[in-house]
């Protein structure tokens, strides 16, 4: 991409409750699968900043954790996170589902949007699971809670739509030059998104109690004779859970290292030798310190630019 004045550069959050394809949407607009995705809520726990470029200009794109009420200080963390992205960027995408009914979820979100002076564009993702003829209803109800700047309805999922939301976003962005060369993706490290690929597959394999309550740690990650040899600790809060996630002679922890290793070797186009542990920390999401340790850095809320 040659950079000049007529390209435009700025940063977008994607906003949402949990569960409404926000991580999914990214993947698809990037080209790339950076953020985890499952059917669990709360499967975002960082900001993620990925990078879209093409001849009109760059797009950052920062996956927020979805905006919940709190329970715990990881909660709390999450949430900050989001709300805290609003102002400090150029477009908001607030991702909704398909639906006439505007829970209580979304009615505080609304109340958050009211306090921004940033754009909102409204995107309704999932449209594939619906009538399109419905799709109106859907628009009207939303338009009476909050005066959008664009409502683009989409499916992440089937890619419908997506390019009509790059051009909507580009109508508000500021001309300017590219905060990152051409080829970033995300600025995420890789140990980081190594660590998120294991924690993606734990939240899959896993049954509902268990995967709010892990982290995965990586211990170690060096490359020799073209493979890359990568040590982490899958962390839980309980005993009991410990148990789960090994499962029975070690079943479990070892499907969810095969599935982790196919995504890991697929991004890092190399062989990848995986060592999966598993260790107890009661209420590490309540403990500043392990929140630190494990990534979770209520300082790292702000906006990271080159």
């Amino acid at each position: 991409m040659s950079s000049n004045a007529a390209t435009k550069s700025g940063f977008v959050t994607l906003i949402g409750r949990p569960n409404v394809g926000k991580s999914t949407l990214m993947n698809h607009l990037i080209g790339q699968k950076i953020a985890i995705t499952s059917n669990k809520p709360q499967t975002t726990r960082n900001r993620i900043q990925t990078v879209y470029t093409d001849e009109r200009g760059q797009i950052v794109f920062l996956d927020t954790p979805g905006i919940h009420k709190a329970k715990n200080k990881l909660g709390d963390y999450m949430v900050n996170v989001a709300v805290h992205t609003l102002n400090e960027v150029d477009v908001v995408c607030w991702l909704v589902e398909p639906t006439t009914y505007i829970g209580a979820g979304e009615r505080h979100i609304i109340e958050q949007l009211k306090k921004t002076k940033t754009p909102v564009l409204l995107v309704i993702n999932k449209t594939d699971t619906v009538k399109k003829e419905d799709i109106l209803k859907f628009i009207d109800a939303y338009r009476k809670e909050l005066d959008f700047s664009e409502v683009i309805p989409v499916s992440a999922l089937k890619g419908t739509n997506t390019d009509t939301l790059i051009e909507c976003i580009y109508k508000y962005l500021p001309y300017g030059e590219p905060f990152y060369d051409e080829d970033t993706v995300t600025d995420q490290p890789m140990r980081q998104i190594v660590a998120e690929l294991i924690r993606e597959k734990a939240l899959r394999l896993l049954s509902e109690e268990i995967p709010h309550g892990i982290a995965v740690s990586i211990e170690q990650m060096k490359e020799t004779g073209g493979i890359c040899h990568i040590e982490a600790t899958i962390v839980c809060e309980r005993e009991s859970h410990k148990g789960i996630i090994i499962g029975k002679g070690g079943e479990m922890l070892k499907k969810i290292g095969t599935q982790a290793r196919r995504d890991i070797e697929n991004m890092l186009e190399m062989q990848a030798n995986l060592k999966l542990w598993v260790k107890v920390k009661k209420d590490w999401r309540d403990s500043d310190f392990l929140l630190k340790n494990f990534g979770y850095n209520p300082k790292d809320a702000s906006i990271t630019q080159k």
